[in-house]
């Protein structure tokens, strides 16, 4: 999970060597490496989460759209053919290939999902001055699921098939298929943005108000 505080010494902890360092003696602005290993400790960035929560925003509308039309039409001898993603996992259930279909629906469906409406969850209430319901877990659920989360790998392999089955039939792109590119960019552009340093400190701020 990288850098990480701990209030009783009001320590950071370096992710590669384990190195302890105070807070008080840390430039937190900017970025700060190790003093030991040379490695980033953080990086702040300028109104990075209020940023991450216009694309969080904008991945929750594509996801939705992205999931409700189908991604491809494949057109072959006057037939014609449509499918959406969960479509798609069902077919391959069917097919008799539940490894393959359980693989996409947790890469392409359920982790994205969890990756955004979890990070939603947790930047939606802070924008508006209130700590979320059980943050802790939620974050560390963030990082979970971001390494499960590979729309990426998904929509490489969707260009390929689509690519060998244009010599058979005529596959046309659909509005689901756009919506799966610019979701994969508005995540990427959300977790560029996501700045730990600042959601900690951010979180810090409005517990102090609410002890005042």
């Amino acid at each position: 999970m990288g850098m990480f505080s701990m209030r009783s010494g009001e320590l950071i902890v370096c992710d590669q060597c384990d190195f302890l360092l105070r807070k008080n003696l840390i430039d937190m602005r900017g970025s700060s490496s190790c003093s030991r290993c040379g490695h980033v400790l953080f990086r702040t960035h300028p109104l990075g989460l209020h940023r991450c929560l216009i694309f969080l925003i904008t991945a929750v509308v594509l996801f939705v759209i992205a999931n409700i039309f189908p991604i491809v039409t494949i057109s072959s001898d006057g037939l014609t053919n449509s499918s959406t993603l969960l479509e798609a996992v069902y077919r391959l259930f069917q097919d008799g290939i539940p490894s393959i279909a359980l693989l996409v629906f947790l890469t392409a469906f359920l982790m994205p999902a969890l990756q955004i409406f979890s990070l939603t969850y947790l930047l939606l209430p802070l924008k508006f001055g209130r700590i979320p319901l059980r943050f802790g877990p939620i974050f560390r659920l963030v990082h979970l699921v971001k390494t499960w989360a590979m729309l990426e790998v998904f929509m490489l392999g969707l260009i390929v098939t689509i690519t060998k089955l244009n010599a058979f039939a005529t596959v046309s792109p659909d509005i689901g298929l756009i919506s799966f590119i610019l979701l994969m960019i508005s995540i990427t552009a959300a977790s560029a943005n996501f700045d730990k340093h600042s959601f900690w400190k951010e979180v810090d701020a409005i517990k102090l108000r609410g002890q005042r």
